[in-house]
């Protein structure tokens, strides 16, 4: 059986993490739909007191509420917890260098990451998201200082493009830099085109997949129906937790088709729809720890039982069919029986093996 304290190494690094992490978006009101101190402080003890040991959170998730509480939450056992936040996301409104990948940015973050966790060190910084204005030698080397000054110990990446990832890696490869050790990206039933080129590339260069919205911001669960598709969306994460769905597009018509499917695979193995959804991402061999999130501890409970579940091949073939994605161009093309005909000559290669 599979335990928070089954630990996986993380990407191509020693590191130990647990097989599910521990979301930290839903702590602190500060967005409306968040957890107080008090729950935030039970979500937390919950998660640890099972060994679980992989905590996420990010420089403004509430408004830095989220790290001042783990920072809190962590006192006392700090060095058995792998902590890892983001740097990207502005601090001050009307400050252009106060967000963004560039090197101020990711220094300032940083610092301010080790005032609220009261840490001396960051154990994984991500790269939060792709501006597509720095370069990627000042953010490698940037992030390489921070390593060498015994600011942060590992380095990862978040939602960029897969050709720019394996790029900076080959580079950090190259000049001796810290290397990318892991990838931060949606995945779900919902979204899968990361399996296009991102889980792919990650596995090929050695960084541990860690998906953030297993649950489509709430949708597999089965929360939502079809009158909720009305719902008016706003850019910013504060309002309802419906709101956030919606505007990162993960409240349609097809992810509630594929709601109904995971409703019913629930039903027969007598388990929840989110332990259904959650325990279905972590059948993909680059995946090493979904992020789970939780506003109450009873949600968090429901989730973690999501390492118990398995499947029937019937169940994984109709989660399958209901959330399929074209693969695109070259991989469709090169599936086909011409070129693996040209490729190969008529002979059967055994990929298996």
């Amino acid at each position: 059986m599979t335990t928070l304290d089954t630990y996986r190494l993380l990407g191509r690094s020693g590191l130990r993490v647990s097989p599910l992490a521990l979301g930290t978006m839903t702590f602190g009101t500060d967005w409306g739909w968040g957890s107080d101190k008090d729950e935030s402080r039970r979500i937390f003890d919950t998660y640890v007191g099972r060994g679980g040991n992989f905590i996420d959170t990010a420089s403004q998730y509430t408004e830095g509420t989220a790290e001042t509480l783990v920072g809190e939450f962590a006192s006392g056992r700090r060095e058995e917890l792998v902590l890892a936040t983001k740097y990207t996301m502005a601090r001050r409104a009307g400050d252009p260098n106060s967000g963004g990948n560039h090197r101020k940015s990711m220094v300032q973050s940083v610092e301010a990451s080790l005032r609220r966790l009261n840490t001396d060190f960051i154990d994984l910084l991500y790269l939060h998201a792709w501006d597509f204005t720095t370069p990627v030698e000042e953010i490698l080397r940037a992030m390489d200082d921070l390593v060498r000054a015994g600011k942060v110990l590992y380095v990862g990446i978040s939602d960029a493009p897969a050709w720019q990832v394996s790029r900076m890696q080959a580079i950090a490869d190259l000049r001796g830099w810290a290397p990318l050790i892991a990838l931060q990206i949606e995945y779900s039933l919902v979204e899968r085109t990361v399996e296009r080129d991102l889980i792919p590339m990650a596995r090929e260069m050695g960084l541990g997949v860690v998906p953030w919205s297993p649950l489509a911001g709430g949708v597999l669960t089965g929360k939502y129906g079809r009158d909720d598709l009305a719902q008016e969306v706003s850019a910013a994460p504060s309002g309802t937790r419906k709101n956030v769905a919606a505007a990162n597009g993960s409240l349609t018509e097809r992810a509630l088709d594929i709601a109904d499917v995971v409703k019913q695979v629930a039903g027969e193995l007598g388990v929840k729809p989110s332990q259904v959804a959650l325990a279905w991402t972590t059948l993909n061999p680059g995946v090493t720890a979904p992020i789970v999130g939780a506003r109450t501890t009873a949600q968090l409970e429901d989730n973690l039982g999501a390492l118990d579940v398995r499947f029937s091949d019937g169940q994984l073939a109709a989660l399958e069919e209901a959330s399929r994605v074209d693969l695109g161009f070259p991989h469709e093309f090169l599936a086909r029986p011409m070129p693996r005909h040209v490729m190969l000559g008529g002979v059967t290669l055994d990929l298996t093996r």
